[in-house]
């Protein structure tokens, strides 16, 4: 299927790795201009020339999206590439630590709120006005399973998927007659570099060797971390191509959704 995504450009924030990575890497191969961003020039700079030396095109920006400073100059670099950014991907963020109730402070909840819903509202923001006058906008925000099914631990980070969740169901309504749609995208267990990390230290608990194939280790090892009907995590392809999917035209009537990538776990305990 044509997703006639062609010439787009698209700003993905954190996509100097991990799942942000992934997304860039596959919306290029759909032909869309992807700014890649990371606060780590150097890697970057790695991801976009990667995509560049596979056919693709691709720029680099940097910042703190904490910083409204950085956030600024970082809009006014992506801005002045080609044309106004067309697609927003929020998908920078991360726990940040391991807080649990026994050891949770306020301090920690307020840098993770600011570390995935402000920064997503600080580039939203800044990004909108522009896709307004154009009439056409796409902005895809990555939340998480956690938002829906939060575990006894890291409680600020599942409070802050969740707001990921509702802020982009506002959003939705506040611009739909502007052309533009607003959903979100919540994985669960996903093959990244640090899951693959996990995965193999705990196949050594398990009598594997760390370097068994991975089906070996994804069998014995995922049921351990979670109980998903599918039998296996989901990868990185998986969640550029619902990306993709979303941010197209074909996707046009698709607003205030949140899509859920879990090979079945939800609803769960």
């Amino acid at each position: 299927m044509d997703l006639k995504l062609e010439g787009k450009i698209a700003l993905v924030t954190g996509s100097s790795k991990g799942i942000g990575e992934g997304i860039a890497r596959g919306l290029a191969r759909e032909g869309v201009v992807v700014i890649v961003h990371g606060r780590n020039r150097a890697k970057a700079e790695e991801v976009a020339l990667d995509i560049v030396a596979e056919g693709g095109r691709a720029y680099v920006v940097t910042g703190d999206l904490t910083r409204k400073d950085d956030v600024q100059r970082l809009i006014a670099d992506a801005q002045a590439f080609e044309r106004p950014v067309e697609i927003l991907v929020n998908n920078a963020g991360g726990s940040g630590g391991t807080e649990d109730w026994a050891t949770t402070r306020a301090e920690t909840w307020a840098a993770c709120y600011d570390r995935n819903v402000l920064a997503a509202v600080r580039i939203t923001a800044g990004l909108l006005p522009a896709m307004r006058a154009a009439k056409w906008g796409r902005i895809v925000s990555i939340s998480s399973l956690a938002g829906m099914m939060p575990p006894a631990t890291r409680p600020d980070y599942a409070a802050a998927k969740a707001a990921m969740i509702a802020m982009t169901a506002s959003l939705a309504k506040a611009v739909a007659s502007d052309g533009i749609t607003a959903n979100t995208i919540s994985p669960g267990t996903i093959h990244s570099v640090s899951l693959d990390q996990a995965f193999r230290k705990a196949a050594i608990a398990q009598g594997l060797s760390a370097d068994a194939p991975w089906p070996e280790i994804e069998q014995k090892v995922l049921p351990l971390f979670a109980q998903v009907p599918m039998g296996r995590v989901g990868t990185l392809k998986e969640i550029a191509d619902a990306v993709a999917f979303l941010v197209s035209p074909r996707a046009g009537y698709i607003t205030g959704a949140n899509l859920r990538l879990d090979g079945g776990l939800w609803p769960g305990v």
